[in-house]
């Protein structure tokens, strides 16, 4: 009896794109980007006033401007693929600009993430399993909150600074840019610190450092989506996945909902993965209807 045919993978699924389809998707487009992160930088802008505002209002625009600015960290994520932009020179500038503001150092955080997808679910080699995702209501509650993420960005620009980053997924010939990368992101703080206390601290608490912590819990939520409860399998059909939502939130995201499609194929740009999940849709294995949905049934396996 013949063996049976091996299940759907992201490898053959790729195999199977014709030329023109390839090409299709590859297609990278400044004009893209440059609306993409406009459209995010504007909607900031709009909200940025109501912070001023002493009431609940103020509050309210406080949190929406604080996940704007947050889920920046989805477009810094599509420049280090320097996918966001046709210009590899626009990729790295938004990434090197978002990652001072979020205190993830970009040339870092691109070797950390090739890593990630190089060997994802992988418990032994993949970085993002080197904390344990929350298995406790506890955990979770901690998780979510999001200060232990931020604190963990500071040390690490500051661990960087003194000596470089000593993963194994980080070349040896790249620490040297890791090392001047992170001193340079000190000397910039040290800047901002000072010119805050030469005039006024409130500047920088309100539209920066506040806003970075209320933000943070949606920005978790978000992304425990992506891996959380997925078998550790080589498949990324498998090991990754799509959570379908509204065109808001994927709008938010830069379509990173589409997770499983961009970890099958990383050099799909973001506006081209609508098309690729049409090519696969059929094909993947781990779904969740919606946020809430993944949420809802994550916490249940508290009880």
């Amino acid at each position: 009896m013949p063996a049976p045919a091996p299940a759907p993978d992201h490898k053959a699924a790729i195999a199977r794109l014709s030329p023109s389809e390839r090409e299709r998707l590859l297609t990278k487009s400044d004009r893209a980007g440059a609306v993409q992160l406009a459209t995010h930088l504007g909607a900031m802008a709009v909200i940025a006033p109501g912070i001023a505002l002493d009431t609940a209002l103020g509050v309210a625009c406080t949190f929406v401007y604080g996940v704007l600015l947050v889920f920046l960290f989805t477009a810094q994520h599509e420049c280090v693929h320097f996918t966001a932009f046709a210009s590899r020179r626009a990729n790295q500038w938004v990434a090197n600009v978002v990652g001072a503001l979020l205190f993830n150092p970009a040339h870092w955080f691109r070797y950390f993430h090739l890593a990630h997808h190089r060997y994802t679910q992988d418990p032994e080699r993949d970085p993002e399993l080197a904390s344990a995702k929350p298995d406790t209501a506890w955990r979770y509650l901690w998780h979510v909150l999001g200060w232990r993420v931020l604190a963990s960005g500071v040390a690490t620009v500051l661990r960087n600074a003194r000596d470089g980053e000593h993963a194994d997924w980080l070349p040896a010939n790249r620490r040297g840019t890791v090392i001047r990368e992170a001193r340079l992101l000190l000397l910039c703080y040290a800047t901002v610190l000072g010119a805050a206390a030469a005039t006024d601290v409130g500047w920088l608490l309100s539209y920066w450092l506040v806003p970075l912590l209320l933000g943070q819990p949606v920005l978790r939520l978000y992304l425990l989506a992506e891996h959380g409860r997925c078998p550790f399998v080589a498949n990324m059909f498998e090991n990754t996945r799509t959570t379908f939502t509204n065109a808001l939130v994927r709008r938010l995201a830069w379509n990173m909902p589409y997770h499983a499609e961009h970890h099958a194929f990383p050099s799909v740009p973001f506006h081209r993965l609508p098309a690729w999940h049409r090519h696969v849709c059929d094909e993947l294995k781990c779904t969740s209807p919606g946020y809430a949905q993944f949420h809802r049934a994550y916490v249940e396996d508290f009880q």
